[in-house]
């Protein structure tokens, strides 16, 4: 057995024991267990038995309870009709697909956010950035026009500095 791994005992009351913190927890700690990625098995504390996945199907049916949105009806009726063993193993690697990919989206959705985020709160900076990245052609035409190019952001760089001074003398006036 892992040592990272929480074990959960269920006992006939409908009471669950985190072994590893030695207290009383309910669905909603196990989600959150689950949610911070934390691996955890529950077993029936008489029996012994690995009742992991059946707990976890009620912390989603009592969110589903909760929202409106949840998986559709379509697809539940399918992993009902679902009743050999291949469909039900096809349909589990299908969703766990689908969410793995769901997730990829999402991670870097986030990512191009964070970096847009960033670009829009220093437009100068990129600028900069991004000039002095850009090594100079052999061409002296491009030279040239990179120069004026790392000149005119050098004046706006300038007039940024000498105007933000300027607004506060106006307030301090006012």
């Amino acid at each position: 057995m892992d040592a990272d791994k929480v074990v959960i005992k269920k006992y006939a009351n409908r009471r669950l024991y985190d072994t590893s913190s030695s207290r009383y927890i309910n669905l909603e700690d196990i989600a959150a267990l689950v949610r911070n990625g934390k691996e955890l098995q529950v077993v029936d504390a008489n029996s012994g038995d690995d009742i992991t996945r059946v707990t976890l199907t009620q912390i989603i049916v009592e969110d589903a309870k909760d929202q409106p949105t949840g998986l559709p009806l379509e697809l539940l009726r399918q992993l009902i009709v679902a009743s050999d063993r291949v469909s039900q193993e096809f349909i589990m690697w299908y969703l766990k697909s689908a969410f793995d990919t769901y997730q990829k989206v999402q991670n870097s959705l986030q990512t191009r956010l964070t970096e847009m985020h960033s670009a829009a709160l220093s437009p100068l900076q990129m600028m900069k950035n991004f000039i002095q990245s850009t090594a100079p052609e052999k061409n002296g035409e491009s030279s040239q026009e990179l120069e004026e190019l790392r000149k005119r952001l050098s004046q706006l760089e300038a007039r940024q500095g000498k105007t933000e001074p300027e607004k506060k003398r106006r307030r301090t006036k006012s």
